[in-house]
């Protein structure tokens, strides 16, 4: 409850996102090969920023 207002961080954001992707890219792989290579490449530049983020 105490947490219900917080803010999230820029790395927190990133993350979600680069999981909203990886489960985008999944969820393509069956049905449409290149639009799921975009997903994980889109996903793979997110996670290049949070590695970015840690250093």
């Amino acid at each position: 409850m105490f947490g219900l207002f917080k803010k999230k961080s820029q790395k927190e954001k990133l993350q979600e996102q680069y999981e909203k992707l990886l489960k985008e890219s999944y969820e393509w792989s069956t049905q449409n090969r290149s639009k799921s290579d975009d997903k994980a490449a889109e996903a793979d530049k997110i996670l290049k920023q949070i590695e970015a983020m840690d250093k």
